[in-house]
């Protein structure tokens, strides 16, 4: 009668343990150290509010700014590729903003404590793209970002006194 058996088989039987039940004990063990965790953490209070970020306002502002600087910066790029560099200036306002504002929206959503100090700085890089932008209105990118930076500003303002 032929030896229809696979190689793995053949060494399976000859080192007494497969792959498969290395595998199985593994997920079993990391199965039952997880299930002992949970207990645990379930049974300790937990303060989720520090979870999320503490000025919701300032942060939707934060994130609509970096949002419009990125379409003004697109619509710059593609000026600029039509040979109009008449917008240089206000990308490079914008791509000031955009790096301030980043860092920002980082600092807000993590309830940091430097947040307060680094408003200033957001405050005036956002004031500045908004001047610059501002004398780029006619275009719809533009406008979208003066307003964004100055709703930036008011929300600093109102968050942040």
């Amino acid at each position: 009668m032929p030896d229809n058996k696979t190689i793995s088989e053949k060494q399976q039987e000859s080192n007494g343990i497969s792959r498969r039940d290395v595998l199985l004990g593994m997920s079993a063990a990391a199965t039952m150290a997880y299930a002992g965790t949970v207990p645990a953490a379930a049974s300790k209070e937990h303060d989720h509010s520090k979870h999320s970020t503490q000025l919701p306002e300032l942060m939707d502002a934060v994130n609509a700014c970096n949002d419009k600087g990125r379409r003004c910066i697109a619509h710059c790029m593609v000026s600029f590729t039509e040979g109009d560099t008449d917008l240089a200036a206000c990308a490079s306002k914008v791509q000031e903003m955009l790096s301030v504002c980043g860092g920002f929206s980082y600092l807000v959503a993590s309830n940091s404590s430097y947040t307060k100090e680094y408003a200033r700085v957001c405050e005036k890089v956002c004031a500045d793209c908004s001047k610059e932008c501002r004398k780029h209105e006619k275009h719809i990118e533009c406008e979208a970002c003066v307003n964004a930076c100055d709703d930036i500003i008011d929300a600093i303002k109102l968050s942040l006194p």
